[in-house]
């Protein structure tokens, strides 16, 4: 069975001038279903490039990308639209809710574009609000809810098209502390659903919720195995561990 996700070799090079900026610098990643993997790196490292790639956001310079064995590389950008559409589902930093929707139609947005019905749509989002815990909610405009219940909604977008990856983009960027800290219980949750989830953070405390660290420098993989490997993330963890100690 073909991994996933699959990086081989992949280079994202952008021309500044007569100079060359290698935002990833032949990179190679294997993710297969129902993990939950944090590329964790320093702003300007390449993880959100990579995220990009990933996510069919964007494409590679050289190198090869598949995406649950298709190849991508040489998709056009309508086959890249429905790959992102059908395979991907996306939560970012500042939910991208549509302020004039309610909650129900924002989930529902990604499934106009899948060619269900209109019942089919409304069953989809309503099952996807039940499982993050905002269905009575389903009337209300986005303004009518907190910052966490927003990111709920944006999960539950996510989810409602039955992803194969949920890609999570600082997810809990705009969120406090406490916030943040159920947003993360909840992406957990659905990972131990079986839900496959790729985290992108340049928070050593967010990564560390993670099972498996990718982290990345300078465009290149310096560390990838389990979050307790990476000596930063590590020390998130000792310390997690022992503020529920001395609670």
């Amino acid at each position: 069975m073909p991994h996933l996700v699959e990086l081989e070799n992949v280079y994202k090079i952008y021309k500044m001038g007569d100079n060359e900026v290698h935002a990833l610098d032949g990179i190679s990643l294997n993710i297969d279903r129902g993990e939950f993997v944090a590329i964790v790196g320093a702003s300007g490292s390449g993880k959100s490039t990579c995220m990009n790639i990933i996510g069919c956001l964007d494409v590679a310079t050289e190198g090869t990308y598949r995406l649950n064995g298709r190849e991508i590389n040489n998709y056009t950008d309508d086959e890249l639209a429905e790959v992102r559409n059908k395979m991907l589902g996306f939560i970012f930093q500042q939910y991208n809710l549509i302020p004039k929707l309610t909650v129900i139609e924002n989930v529902k947005l990604p499934l106009l574009y899948a060619g269900l019905s209109d019942r089919e749509q409304t069953t989809r989002a309503i099952t996807a609000l039940e499982r993050v815990g905002l269905a009575d909610k389903a009337k209300n405009l986005p303004s009518q809810l907190s910052g966490g219940q927003q990111q709920r909604v944006s999960i539950a977008r996510a989810l409602a098209g039955d992803p194969s990856v949920i890609l999570a983009d600082e997810p809990t960027g705009a969120l406090d502390s406490k916030t943040g800290r159920d947003v993360m219980q909840f992406l957990q949750q659905l990972n131990r659903e079986g839900n496959t989830i790729i985290l992108i953070t340049h928070d050593n405390s967010i990564a560390a919720r993670a099972k498996r660290v990718v982290r990345i420098t300078d465009g290149q993989i310096v560390y990838d195995g389990p979050a307790d490997g990476d000596e930063h993330v590590a020390r998130q963890i000792a310390a997690g561990s022992k503020e529920e100690g001395d609670a």
